[in-house]
């Protein structure tokens, strides 16, 4: 399968502080990978990256084939799918859903002058139903729960027909019921095999969905382990990760941890 996104030994700096640093990790075709770490890992770094936003400061990136750096990012941009809560801030509250999600043709945020088709509005209407939100159309986005608006946004990241997804936390903020939604919603694109290649971002593997294949372990910047899920997942591996002895488990295609307690 050919890479969609390769990094080559990244180092990202911001002053004094280095966020990444030497990250070298592999993303196929067909590959749904979760990046795990605690807060201030260098994950939403990582995404900022691999969406062409950030640029390394030293090191190799290919994103879909193309050398950054060598590349205009702004043609390359249209081709990656991504959520993220910088995004959703970014939303107009008083936009429509299906606008919302259809203006993402021209990767603008807030309709304008856009010509959008018949063949653009259907396909909104057909992913807000992918998502489980169809009825949520004629709704304004400001109008909608947290667990609503990620699933539109989630529509939206795909409407472009991306070739790489980027899912930056999208459950974060979320409760049981919004989360499990969601998961559910991710699984079934996770298991569809026409879906873009998927790289989402996570503090808690319970909101690793069903059908990820790959797992990459981050903390400090650095890569602690990448790889096959049921490979890196390992009680070992994400108590380095999180700097803690936990216990992991793995039940009907979900996971979870917890911190392990001494017995007296």
């Amino acid at each position: 399968m050919p890479a969609v996104l390769e990094l080559a030994d990244v180092v990202v700096r911001k002053g004094q502080a280095t966020l990444l640093d030497r990250v070298t990790w592999v993303v196929k075709d067909g590959e749904r990978w979760v990046i795990l770490g605690p807060n201030g890992a260098g994950k939403t770094t990582l995404m900022q990256v691999a969406a062409t936003q950030v640029h390394p400061t030293s090191g190799a990136v290919g994103v879909l084939g193309e050398l950054i750096g060598t590349v205009d990012v702004f043609e390359l941009r249209p081709r990656i799918g991504l959520t993220s809560a910088a995004l959703a801030e970014r939303v107009p509250r008083g936009e429509a859903v299906r606008d919302v999600v259809v203006s993402a043709s021209y990767g603008v945020l807030g309709r304008w002058r856009e010509d959008y088709d018949e063949l653009d509005h259907g396909r909104a209407e057909a992913l807000l139903r992918e998502v489980g939100v169809p009825h949520l159309a004629d709704r304004t986005f400001g109008t909608l729960s947290e667990g609503e608006r990620k699933r539109v946004l989630v529509a939206r990241a795909l409407m472009s027909d991306p070739e790489l997804l980027l899912l930056d936390e999208p459950a974060a903020g979320l409760d049981l019921g919004g989360r499990e939604d969601l998961v559910s919603t991710l699984s079934v694109l996770a298991y569809d095999p026409d879906s873009p290649a998927t790289v989402l971002v996570s503090h808690h593997v319970e909101e690793i969905p069903p059908g990820f294949t790959h797992a990459l372990l981050l903390r400090e910047g650095r890569v602690v382990e990448a790889g096959p899920i049921d490979d890196v997942l390992t009680p070992e591996a994400l108590s380095a990760t999180f700097g803690m002895p936990l216990v992991l488990r793995h039940e009907a295609g979900r996971w979870s941890a917890r911190r392990r307690v001494r017995s007296r």
